[in-house]
């Protein structure tokens, strides 16, 4: 499934796999969130729960679309988090692993917290 984040000027396509998370998410878009910053990380609420998937990771590449279940959110990591041991995201815990963004998600790092985040199908 692909969907669309967008931001302001922001349009960004991510294409997801096809999960237990995603096929929630899908049921509940569109959808739209207030954005939080955590490093280089955006990340919003959905109005979706799930549980942790077995294939949860806590150590991502720079645009991974992922699914924070302690938060209910969508984590978009773009670069480094505060806990970040190298080059890559590292996210608050582990998370589900859904897709990737097309194109590049340092974009990404023009969303501001409280900048609205819509996500939409396509």
């Amino acid at each position: 499934m692909k969907v669309r984040i967008s931001s302001g000027k922001i349009n960004l396509v991510a294409e997801l796999r096809d999960t237990p998370t995603t096929q929630a998410l899908e049921k509940a878009l569109p959808f739209e969130a207030s954005a939080q910053t955590w490093g280089d990380e955006i990340y919003f609420s959905t109005p979706v729960s799930a549980k942790l998937e077995p294939d949860a990771q806590q150590i991502v590449e720079p645009g991974t679309v992922c699914f924070w279940t302690e938060g209910d959110a969508l984590a978009l990591p773009f670069g480094r988090t505060p806990i970040s041991t190298d080059e890559r995201p590292k996210l608050a815990s582990r998370c589900n692993v859904l897709g990737r963004i097309d194109g590049d998600p340092k974009l990404l790092a023009q969303v501001r917290a409280g900048d609205r985040v819509k996500v939409e199908k396509i």
